[in-house]
């Protein structure tokens, strides 16, 4: 029997490592809760929701308005500038029970709270 040479061993280990890798980050992100917060007539729709506690947080801003907005939170340390028309995509957590708010920084009347429990 012919012997497989240790370059080729090494090459086939180490896809064996990024497929695990790979599969365990898709199983983590599936495990993420999804929040979508929609933003129209330069309003917050909901102006308040909820998420679980001790989870990652995934949030889709969807700004249905022409002009764009920032979504941003003191309290997350998060800011995101979303075109208008467009969405955009924040990340935050895990999170330990409370409010935190967020607002428009582009529209400072426009605000919002998210509730972890």
């Amino acid at each position: 029997m012919k012997r497989v040479p240790v370059s080729v061993r090494l090459a086939v280990l180490g896809l064996c490592v990024a497929t695990a890798l790979v599969l365990t980050g898709a199983a983590a992100r599936a495990q993420d809760a999804s929040i979508d917060i929609t933003v129209q007539d330069k309003q917050f729709q909901p102006a308040e929701v909820k998420a679980p506690a001790d989870k990652r947080i995934v949030i889709r801003v969807i700004n249905r308005d022409a002009n764009p907005m920032e979504f941003e939170s003191h309290a997350l340390k998060v800011e995101k500038v979303v075109a208008g028309k467009g969405e955009g995509i924040v990340r935050v957590g895990p999170l330990k029970p409370g409010r935190y708010d967020f607002f428009d920084d582009f529209n400072k009347k426009n605000k919002g709270t998210l509730v972890v429990e």
